[in-house]
């Protein structure tokens, strides 16, 4: 895997199909999608607001999530109103910083992303994070997160839909300190599938986490 590739995965991906799909992203999976890889059902986010999961850690039991100050996220999701939905949009945010953190960490067994994963999500992390470990890496920059479609399935289960936009996040060497800036390019934008299961714990677990790099569907 080059360099760039691997800075360009920010999160963990499992090679399984989540239940919750766009048109666009290879897969029926049931659900269904409008030509502009809009989901019946489920809700669109286009305004930013700030973070739906900004007091999630002081919930008790959940993991600190501390990152370097060089790293920072932009997530363009508003609420829903749907306290399931924006509890889905919270413990999202949380997972995704808790892998960032644990690359930072350069701890591939970080127990703070594996209180946010369980299953081939948290075995996709761990892979994802060891790669960063063997290269010394780490990410920084700012990861901007938009376009969230939320879904509660009828079994309990909940699908989420988002984008990331890479080009303002590189990767910065352990050894030498310097980011390695790179040109932007469509391969920055990412499309995101994930099923998460509420546990007894009230916290939306991600079980399952695919993306497609490049899609149209995140394109400016």
């Amino acid at each position: 895997m080059t360099r760039r590739s691997r800075r360009l995965l920010t999160t963990a991906t499992a090679g399984v199909t989540a239940a919750l799909l766009l048109a666009g992203c290879g897969g029926g999976g049931g659900d269904k999608s409008d030509a502009n890889g809009k989901i019946a059902g489920a809700d669109t986010e286009t305004s930013a607001s700030p973070s739906v999961s900004a007091s999630a850690a002081d919930t008790a039991g959940r993991p600190n999530i501390t990152l370097p100050s060089d790293l920072t996220y932009s997530f363009e999701w508003a609420k829903t109103g749907n306290e399931k939905k924006d509890a889905v949009l919270g413990d999202t945010e949380q997972f995704i910083k808790a892998v960032d953190m644990a690359i930072a960490k350069q701890a591939p067994l970080d127990k703070a992303y594996r209180f946010y994963s369980e299953g081939l999500a948290a075995a996709g992390s761990q892979k994802f994070i060891q790669e960063f470990v063997d290269y010394k890496d780490r990410i920084t920059g700012v990861k901007r997160y938009f376009d969230a479609k939320v879904q509660i399935n009828d079994d309990g289960t909940a699908g989420l839909v988002y984008c990331e936009d890479q080009t303002k996040a590189f990767n910065k060497s352990l050894k030498t300190g310097k980011a390695e800036v790179t040109k932007a390019s469509k391969d920055d934008y990412v499309l995101y599938n994930s099923l998460l299961q509420l546990n007894k714990q009230g916290v939306w677990i991600t079980e399952k986490l695919t993306s497609q790099r490049g899609s149209s569907v995140c394109q400016p």
